[in-house]
């Protein structure tokens, strides 16, 4: 037999065959990695504002050297006294605008413009030169909301409030005309959490909501016989239904859950609320003076069925969507806390199931399975390998099929204590996680610091997207990380 590609004479045995097969892997994998474009970076400066509003230049010097090309400020408010942070969200002393409204804005959207404005003109000329000398280096610049709203003269003529937003927004973009347009973070969502967390619950109709229900011509009262149909069977689940149904896909979970037709007129509508809602947003967005582009952040792909945030049925009234990849535990908004806060609900409603039956129960209902996770005490083990190559992955992939555009979706990741309260994830994390969502196919990436970036996660994002930070105290120090001689006691070292 002849022995192609060999020199004459030499024979293919199994050492040369399996060497060869070696090689050519080898190759090809650096070959994929050389093609593969880098990371690119982008910065959410967060509030309190006044942090970045000093010695910007050379942090954004360090970032661009770092592989930074994009950034979204805001919300837009100063402070009023020293600048702080709280959990609460309710931001108690940022008070004062960043810019003074121009009523003729806000008439021409026929809302009335925003009462009793305070300003800061020292802070706001900060803020000024800040956004110019982002625009100079060509960084794609969002704004996180509108620094203003327009106000309705009535519900029915601006029943979700689109209005006043893009009101908000032509003013906005008056005032930072360097903006390339603005983020809705959280357009459209209806809550998800099965006990009241974070300000509400899934199982409820809030009378804003019922309001705009019966706008739009929904049956409110088969929408409530319907949730509570399907909160009612949340609370007879048993070790053997669970159990049967776990492997039955669709059909096993519409039996589990019980699922009637009242139940699915509920699912349905609060979907066409967001639909509805997000129609009415883009429709006035057309009406801006100037090319404006509409981001929002939805939740992760494994909840924004539930959610009503659908990728499929939504992007297309975004130009950009900013998935959050939020995987902490506690606090709100991780996945870890959202599914431990389930199966705590889910074992309280029904004592006879174990954790593990309750886990079970989350996969049914999200298709979620945490790797090496079976009980509650294995949240707080942190996160195995398995856990980006299943779940990371995957959650990027959705998000990039249902665009079909990888240019749209930019994931917006967090590891932090701030603002969301949820257990510190280590730098390493934040790596596995851009590490899977590149291999995904994710081009971009925006880093939501705690509330400042610390030395590990600005390592590894500079080495994965641009030059890798050389930690120099006298040069650019990522604020959230004390300096090297902070424990000197003032000394300095001997001559």
């Amino acid at each position: 037999m002849q022995n192609i590609g060999l020199p004459r004479g030499e024979t293919l045995n199994r050492r040369k065959l399996l060497q060869s097969i070696a090689t050519a892997a080898a190759a090809g994998s650096l070959k994929g990695e050389e093609t593969r474009p880098r990371l690119t970076a982008w910065m959410y400066m967060i509030y309190p504002l006044e942090q970045w509003l000093t010695d910007f230049e050379r942090t954004l010097d360090a970032w661009e050297s770092g592989g930074v090309r994009g950034i979204v400020i805001g919300p837009l408010r100063f402070w009023d006294g020293p600048p702080s942070f709280d959990f609460t969200y309710r931001r108690a002393g940022a008070t004062i605008s960043t810019f003074a409204p121009d009523a003729a804005v806000y008439r021409r959207f026929g809302v009335e413009p925003p009462e009793n404005v305070r300003l800061d003109a020292a802070k706001e000329k900060q803020l000024h030169a800040l956004v110019e000398a982002i625009h100079k280096r060509k960084w794609e610049l969002m704004l996180f909301g509108p620094g203003h709203y327009g106000r309705r003269k009535s519900f029915e003529q601006d029943p979700f409030g689109a209005l006043s937003l893009a009101a908000g927004v032509e003013d906005t973009l008056r005032a930072y005309p360097q903006a390339g347009g603005v983020i809705v973070d959280g357009a459209g969502e209806h809550h998800y959490e099965l006990a009241f967390h974070h300000g509400g619950e899934l199982f409820e109709i809030r009378d804003h909501q019922r309001q705009i229900y019966t706008h739009l011509g929904f049956d409110v009262a088969r929408m409530e016989r319907g949730m509570n149909h399907l909160k009612a069977r949340f609370h007879q689940l048993t070790p053997a239904r669970v159990r049967f149904h776990a492997t039955g896909g669709m059909l096993g979970g519409l039996s589990l859950f019980d699922m009637n037709e009242d139940a699915l007129y509920w699912l349905r509508m609060r979907q066409e609320t967001t639909l509805q809602n997000m129609a009415a947003v883009r429709k006035q967005w057309g009406s801006l003076s100037r090319s404006a582009k509409l981001g929002t952040i939805p939740r992760s792909a494994v909840f924004s069925v539930l959610t009503t945030q659908d990728y499929e049925k939504t992007h297309g009234f975004f130009d950009y969507i900013f998935p959050k990849h939020y995987y902490w535990n506690r606090g709100f908004d991780g996945m870890y806390g959202t599914v431990g806060r389930w199966v705590a609900t889910l074992r309280e409603w029904n004592p006879a199931l174990t954790e593990e039956d309750c886990f079970t129960v989350v996969k049914i209902l999200f298709g979620l399975e945490l790797p090496g996770v079976r009980k509650l005490a294995d949240l707080d083990n942190g996160f195995p390998d398995a856990f980006f190559d299943k779940v990371v992955y995957p959650e990027t992939r959705r998000a990039l099929d249902a665009t079909g555009n990888p240019d749209k979706v930019i994931a917006w990741i967090s590891t932090g204590r701030n603002p969301h309260a949820g257990d510190p994830m280590p730098a390493h994390d934040l790596e596995r996680i851009l590490e899977a969502s590149h291999r995904a196919g994710l081009k971009r990436f925006i880093f939501h610091p705690d509330v400042n970036l610390g030395a590990a996660e600005w390592k590894i994002i500079s080495r994965t997207c641009g030059k890798e930070w050389v930690e120099d105290p006298n040069g650019y120090w990522p604020p959230d990380t004390p300096k090297p001689d902070t424990w000197n006691g003032g000394r300095g070292p001997g001559k």
